[in-house]
């Protein structure tokens, strides 16, 4: 889904769409405030409800995402969508395994942050509340309509889900197992919600009233659609522009293992590279074995003009450094210095997850500590940028942003807080003036 292919509705069609959608939003807010409500256990049952839904579904599952990506594949969709869109047994189990992940997470909410006696009998406390709803908007990745609601029930949300066209069924099928799950439990089966039409994406942007959040997942264009035609907050990443900087003291095995991992182990990932910098000193050295290790993956080259003289392989553009491939294509320049490296991740890069290989401390601190990013690794992949590998359970996404939640957006991500203040007949009055009484601030 891009910007440019959600058509402009008619009038009428957009005004029907828009009060259908108030009516789903306005349950999905009513469901979410008793969610919020329930006790850590009730939640954690609710969830195994739906594991256990998903894999009494798995046949009826399996069998919509074959459909979807047999129409998808017919119309012509593009490899790194289609990789996305799969959802075969293992990426199943694997999304329920996550599930059950989520149940033994620590509960996000009702969490103390702050207890403070401003004064005998008046006591601040400072306390972890959920969000309320979240609007999710996302290409392909049906196994997101799991992650996503599993981090939303645990966290307290409501969630209104907007895949694309291309993955319709698999998420019909998905939800209406979560529902089967939530009919089980304590939990209002309209705190998770399914739209599938385009006019009912351009009509959840406008809900500012009833949604708290909004996470796109998808491509450039249709993030910084949503980004520019909403007043709700936005959570989410533009682009997923990651680099691999080889430096001069880099053990060469081990960068070549690294390199091709972040670039094959899944390409059309958000945190695969798309471009390697490579340092002059050992340039020759590490390409030859690269890019043997590379070509053998199926990977595409390109290089600047110095790796030009050192690669039979097309020469890169100015375009390539700033252009997220999501497939086996990667761009090769080398460079002077790890000044040079930072420079040029700082200015090309998406904030999203940079990675160095090197045996020298003092320049793994320099780099991890002067690239801007929300993720830099020393000595291992990209790949590891995941809120599952982080331990979080599962991820709603990835922010770039530099206002927290930063990186990969897991329960803490989807909770914010509130200052309670208990009395006992306390007045401003008391604390001001000439006589004023002075506060404790004693933390308890």
């Amino acid at each position: 889904m891009t910007a440019s292919s959600i058509p402009t509705s008619s009038p009428l069609a957009a005004e029907s769409s828009s009060a259908s959608l108030i009516t789903t939003a306005q349950k999905t807010r009513a469901a979410a405030r008793q969610l919020a409500s329930l006790p850590t256990d009730a939640k954690n049952r609710a969830l195994e409800a739906i594991a256990q839904a998903l894999e009494a579904s798995a046949p009826e599952i399996l069998a919509a995402n074959a459909a979807d990506r047999e129409a998808a594949q017919q119309a012509g969709i593009a490899p790194a969508l289609d990789a996305r869109l799969k959802l075969d047994a293992d990426k199943l189990k694997g999304a329920i395994a996550g599930v059950r992940d989520v149940i033994r997470l620590a509960d996000p909410v009702g969490a103390v942050q702050i207890h403070r006696q401003l004064d005998e009998g008046l006591v601040l406390k400072r306390v972890t509340c959920p969000l309320g709803v979240l609007g999710i908007i996302f290409e392909a990745r049906p196994d997101a309509v799991v992650q996503i609601s599993s981090l939303a029930i645990k966290s307290g949300n409501g969630v209104i889900l907007k895949g694309g066209r291309e993955a319709v069924r698999s998420c019909e099928a998905l939800v209406k197992a979560i529902h089967q799950g939530l009919v089980q439990s304590e939990v209002d089966p309209s705190v998770v919600q399914l739209l599938t039409t385009r006019e009912e994406t351009l009509a959840l942007l406008k809900l500012d009233q009833y949604v708290d959040l909004i996470i796109p997942r998808g491509s450039n264009s249709f993030v910084r659609f949503v980004q520019e035609n909403t007043r709700i907050p936005v959570l989410g990443h533009a682009d997923g522009i990651c680099h691999l900087y080889v430096d001069r003291a880099a053990d060469i095995s081990q960068a070549v293992k690294i390199a091709v991992d972040a670039k094959t182990q899944y390409p059309a990932a958000c945190n695969a590279i798309e471009t390697l910098l490579v340092h002059q000193a050992i340039a020759s050295e590490f390409l030859l074995e690269a890019v043997t290790a590379l070509q053998a993956q199926g990977v595409a080259l390109r290089g600047d003009d110095l790796t030009l003289e050192i690669l039979n392989i097309p020469p890169a553009t100015e375009a390539d450094w700033s252009t997220e491939y999501s497939d086996l294509t990667l761009a090769i320049k080398i460079v002077d210095s790890t000044e040079a490296a930072i420079t040029h991740i700082n200015t090309y890069g998406s904030r999203h997850t940079e990675a160095i290989v090197t045996e020298d401390a003092q320049t793994a601190r320099q780099f991890m500590a002067e690239v801007d990013a929300a993720g830099v690794f020393h000595n291992c992949s990209t790949r590891f940028a995941d809120g599952f590998r982080y331990g979080l359970g599962a991820e709603v996404g990835i922010s770039t942003q530099k206002m927290p939640p930063r990186g990969p957006v897991g329960l803490e991500g989807l909770v914010t807080y509130k200052y309670e203040l208990v009395g006992d007949g306390h007045v401003a009055a008391t604390y001001a003036g000439k006589d004023a009484k002075p506060f404790q601030h004693r933390d308890l």
